[in-house]
């Protein structure tokens, strides 16, 4: 006979395996023929360009050797993500030039909001393409795609009737709701004040996506906004607003306060959505890592942006990457890129490069970051509390 305390282990490890979440269905990795993106310029793959002109040199250059429509060196987490099911990289639904919708659309637009703003895109404001309209865009492309499909015109440019089933839906969109409060001189807790509203409406928008067919849903909440050197040009007050590592502590309890309600949203979803499979991933604590951090992992100068021009933060709100001056008739290349952007954290001010890109996206996609706590190539299975 074994000793009683070595059969307290024994039963202690035969009640926690019994506790552990299991998923409702087999256990194996997603297979994912389309993914559906919804969100803002952290993973816009030239919505936002077919719009309104293209992401300038040298924006796309260290990767895709010519401007691809992203705010980035290179590769966005999305382009990650679809590399990791072995799918090709998303076309953006306003793109009409070469694109193909077979494996999916990218809705995202740079300066999206969830809600609506009373400012233009020309004021400095946000996108028009806030969720809501994108949300009418995949309302629109499910519907249309599926006539195009049965009329057999442009079907090998459209996703099969099923795929829209087995799509993984992939939101990450928010940190303009925020910074968007700052350019109207709100005080934090009058931004606190709304969010509740903007989660209203981005659970409403996952509502939306679910009634059409969609199932597997994997969000990103916001970034640590207090460590952008965007926001520290722009809306920095004080010296005594910074932490030890440099970021304004104000912004990032924002940030934060948006992220618990989100995930409070997310939970609540679970609920009313009993088919759906939702993962909530937490990529603030990933960046604010790789920022805080950045020496130890092989990076440097996290809170300066690699291309820009001027001032502490290497940037410059009216001369941003790829900004230009005239001279003598000439234009001059004046915000370009750092000499080394793969060592660097932040490419423009706003949005990270290829490298602090691919960093985040390996720490997120082994599930450590994740509510529930699966893999990304686990994202299909529900897991039963």
């Amino acid at each position: 006979m074994e000793p009683p305390s070595f059969q307290r282990v024994i039963i202690f490890l035969i009640l926690s395996m019994t506790l552990l979440p299991s998923p409702s269905s087999s256990s194996g990795p997603c297979s994912f023929p389309a993914i559906f993106n919804f969100g803002d310029s952290n993973s816009d793959t030239g919505g936002l360009s077919a719009a309104f002109g293209q992401a300038p040199s040298p924006n796309g250059e260290f990767y895709f050797h010519t401007p691809a429509g992203r705010y980035c060196d290179g590769r966005l987490i999305i382009d990650f993500i679809a590399e990791s099911f072995g799918l090709p990289y998303l076309s953006a639904y306003l793109d009409s030039v070469g694109s193909n919708f077979s494996h999916g659309v990218n809705f995202a637009t740079a300066g999206s909001t969830i809600r609506q703003q009373n400012t233009t895109i020309f004021q400095g404001g946000a996108s028009p393409i806030s969720l809501d309209v994108q949300l009418v865009q995949f309302s629109d492309f499910h519907r249309r795609s599926q006539i195009f499909n049965k009329q057999g015109i442009f079907d090998k440019l459209l996703p099969k009737e099923d795929y829209f089933s087995k799509a993984l839906y992939t939101f990450d969109i928010g940190q303009n709701d925020l910074t968007s409060g700052y350019k109207l001189n709100l005080t934090m807790e009058q931004v606190k004040a709304y969010v509740p509203d903007v989660l209203r409406q981005f659970s409403g928008a996952v509502k939306r996506v679910y009634d059409i067919g969609g199932r597997i849903f994997w969000i990103h909440n916001t970034a640590p906004t207090g460590c952008l050197p965007y926001v520290l040009d722009r809306f920095l007050n004080n010296a005594a607003q910074l932490d030890r590592y440099g970021c304004g502590s104000p912004f990032n309890d924002v940030a934060q306060y948006f992220n618990k309600a989100l995930k409070d949203a997310v939970i609540e979803l679970r609920k009313q959505l009993p088919l759906a499979t939702i993962t909530y991933v937490d990529v603030y604590s990933v960046k604010y890592r790789l920022i805080t951090q950045a020496r130890k992992l092989g990076f440097k100068l996290p809170l300066r942006a690699c291309c820009g021009h001027g001032g502490k933060y290497n940037f410059n709100n009216s001369l941003r990457c790829g900004g230009k001056i005239t001279v003598n008739g000439k234009e001059i290349l004046i915000a370009n890129s750092c000499r080394n952007p793969s060592v660097r954290v932040n490419w423009d001010g706003i949005h990270f490069t290829e490298a602090g890109n691919k960093w985040i996206f390996e720490q997120i996609a082994n599930g450590s970051f994740s509510n529930q706590p699966i893999p990304l190539r686990m994202a299909c299975q529900r897991m039963e509390q």
